[in-house]
């Protein structure tokens, strides 16, 4: 008497593997599993371009007022040969784990935009040696990982460089230094 039972219970079991549910088949499930996938991931995906824009990281007046001032007054946002370097470009990292990373992380800047921390130019003054020294370790751990989206040291013509850059571009992996530990202050005032 037992067989019947476990033949019953795997058919029960491939039955609704087949017919899930009453009113869905399962090819009707999984398709539209498929499909909200692709709109969960196409709207996850829009939603983490548009924060990687100049424009939404200048769109609170902390950045607005302060940091992008100054930026605007370097090479990264003029120079001849018309490259500019964007908020993103050195702030936010391209390989997709880290960037959803930097975004969990992003939003610890949400609750000091809420608590008012640096909403005033003395407020930030008063904790800009802090948000650097945060951005510089950063940087340093990730070997400056966004400066090499744009500058690689292969690709440096060292013989067009001046003597004392040339000595420490030479020196950098003999060194263990990256690009933020000379290139302090290149894109942003210094503290």
């Amino acid at each position: 008497m037992s067989r019947p039972t476990e033949t019953k219970k795997s058919g029960n079991f491939w039955g609704a593997l087949h017919n899930p549910s009453a009113r869905y088949s399962l090819l009707m499930l999984v398709g539209a599993g498929f499909i909200a996938g692709i709109v969960f991931w196409g709207g996850l995906n829009t939603a983490l371009e548009v924060t990687n824009t100049e424009e939404f990281c200048i769109s609170c007046h902390e950045m607005r007022d302060n940091v992008y001032q100054e930026y605007k007054q370097t090479i990264h946002y003029k120079n001849p040969a018309g490259v500019r370097a964007t908020c993103p470009d050195c702030h936010v990292p391209r390989p997709w784990i880290y960037k959803i990373t930097r975004k969990i992380q992003a939003s610890n800047e949400l609750l000091h935009k809420a608590l008012g921390t640096i909403d005033t130019r003395e407020k930030f003054l008063a904790h800009r040696q802090e948000l650097a020294q945060h951005v510089w370790d950063t940087m340093k751990a990730t070997d400056s990982r966004e400066c090499r989206n744009c500058h690689a040291q292969i690709f440096m013509d060292i013989g067009k460089q001046d003597t004392m850059a040339r000595k420490q571009h030479a020196s950098m992996t003999e060194t263990g230094n990256t690009c933020i530990d000379c290139h302090k202050g290149i894109a942003h005032h210094l503290p």
